[in-house]
């Protein structure tokens, strides 16, 4: 076998007036490569310029520039035709498409990732975007959304909000599963600590129905049995601690009270009659559908 390969290259050798296939083959296809060729030298020009006007002028020229070489991109074959996105959850498609307004079809070059960004994270649920474009025909789209964290009753509407305190939703308020609900004027950005503090403590977070703020200085526990604990301004963790303590050696918050107080660190205080300080009243979102039906 190994003689007859070196016999065939040898013979090969005696006659070089024979051209090769792959020659043969490049000839014929000659005039198909050398447009392909100039084509991506071509593209690769045009993005250097906008790349380069972009430079100098990012806010003008740059647009006007990247608009007038959409058209050769499109002539191309530079258009829309699938966009692929990542990440999304709660976000409405409908909101999606647009923030996005585009097209199948359109120049992918006149499209402005940035832009396109920018106009994804006014969308109350996305927190984060990132548009990429990957030639010649997809567009990626990245969310990262904000997500669910308590429901917050203020004013006698129910919304949704994230940690921050961002509403991202005002309908469908069950569909998220259980929710902490935050009730009054700041509770809204305040809540995230509080609720915090009180993950430490099982055997009092269990038995909150409601986590209330007070003139937006201070909180009020609502419990399950209609129970208000009236926690210190500013020593929210040291009270919940102690009541976790209360709870454990006395079974003190399964009793029938109207309010412990908790404000003063020396001196514990058992209304057995409600007079608490007036606050907006937690209420279930079912409740004030009730009553706004009604």
């Amino acid at each position: 076998m190994a003689r007859e390969r070196l016999a065939a290259a040898s013979s090969a050798r005696k006659d070089p007036a024979r051209p090769s296939r792959l020659r043969i083959w490049l000839k014929r296809r000659r005039s198909l490569v050398r447009p392909a060729i100039y084509g991506v030298l071509g593209l690769g020009a045009v993005l250097v310029v906008v790349q380069a006007v972009r430079a100098v002028d990012p806010a003008g020229r740059a647009r006007a520039v990247t608009e007038s070489l959409g058209g050769i991109g499109e002539s191309m074959g530079f258009t829309v035709q699938q966009v692929i996105l990542e990440g999304r959850r709660n976000t409405p498609t409908d909101m999606i498409r647009a923030a996005l307004g585009v097209s199948r079809g359109d120049p992918i070059l006149e499209i402005s990732p940035d832009r396109t960004r920018e106009r994804l994270e006014t969308i109350a649920w996305v927190q984060h975007a990132h548009v990429e474009r990957r030639l010649p025909s997809t567009l990626l789209v990245r969310i990262e959304e904000r997500r669910p964290f308590a429901i917050w009753q203020h004013n006698g509407r129910f919304v949704i909000i994230d940690r921050e305190g961002k509403v991202v939703a005002a309908d469908g308020l069950d569909q998220f599963g259980p929710l902490p609900l935050l009730v009054g004027a700041g509770a809204d950005t305040a809540g995230a600590g509080l609720y915090d503090q009180l993950r430490h403590e099982t055997d009092v977070a269990e038995r909150v129905q409601a986590m209330v703020r007070i003139h937006e200085r201070r909180w009020n526990l609502r419990l399950h049995n209609g129970t208000d604990v009236l926690l210190p301004e500013g020593a929210e963790a040291a009270a919940i601690q102690r009541l976790a303590e209360l709870q454990r050696e006395a079974k003190l918050l399964d009793r029938p009270l109207a309010a412990i107080d908790l404000r003063l660190p020396d001196r514990l205080v058992l209304r057995p009659t409600r007079q608490a300080e007036p606050a907006e009243q937690p209420s279930s979102p079912q409740q004030a559908n009730r009553a706004r039906r009604g």
